[in-house]
């Protein structure tokens, strides 16, 4: 079922979630979950998509890949110090797009459907997405991770209604940095 995603102003949004309870729900139930969240995902041509994004209080996002990657529970083990600024967008804040500063190499962990545990590192465009992700979780917004003058340029240009300019199609560029 697609989803609605909640404007940008909802309290869920800047809210940190906490764990999911594998103990209180059935297989079907969280795989219900996490193709809901697929399926919206792909409505919206995201690369990603969390659960708080379209009214849920779930710790669950989803991200695109050879097959989608559903993640309950996602920790960030280890970061690099290598970063990258790239610019970045969001679903739940049409229009806006900020040259944000973020790691190249990440070691996760995270529960699928079943509850079972992955261990994986990501690099490029993945660990990117993935640490926007799981920023939605923790209640931070991809913006204010940008800094100050990246931020207000974002705004302004977002402002002045002009049609978004992507320099280059971002799925024709995250298929090139998958990992």
């Amino acid at each position: 079922m697609i989803l609605d995603l909640v404007p940008e102003t909802h309290p869920l949004l800047t809210t940190k979630l906490e764990s999911y309870d594998f103990s209180k729900t059935t297989v079907e139930e969280n795989l219900m979950i996490a193709n809901d969240l697929i399926e919206t995902m792909n409505h919206y041509n995201g690369l990603g998509l969390s659960a708080n994004q379209v009214g849920l209080t779930h710790r669950v996002f989803v991200m695109r890949g050879e097959e989608p990657i559903i993640c309950f529970n996602p920790k960030i083990i280890t970061i690099s110090n290598e970063t990258i600024l790239l610019e970045e967008s969001c679903l739940s804040y049409p229009k806006l797009i900020v040259k944000v500063k973020r790691t190249r190499h990440i070691r996760v962990r995270y529960q699928d459907a079943q509850g079972e545990v992955f261990t994986r590192k990501f690099t490029n465009m993945t660990a990117r997405i993935f640490l926007h992700e799981y920023d939605h979780l923790e209640g931070v917004i991809f913006y204010n991770k940008a800094n100050l003058y990246y931020r207000e340029q974002a705004f302004r240009n977002r402002n002045k209604n002009k049609p978004v300019k992507v320099k280059k199609d971002i799925l024709g560029e995250y298929r090139e940095h998958l990992s």
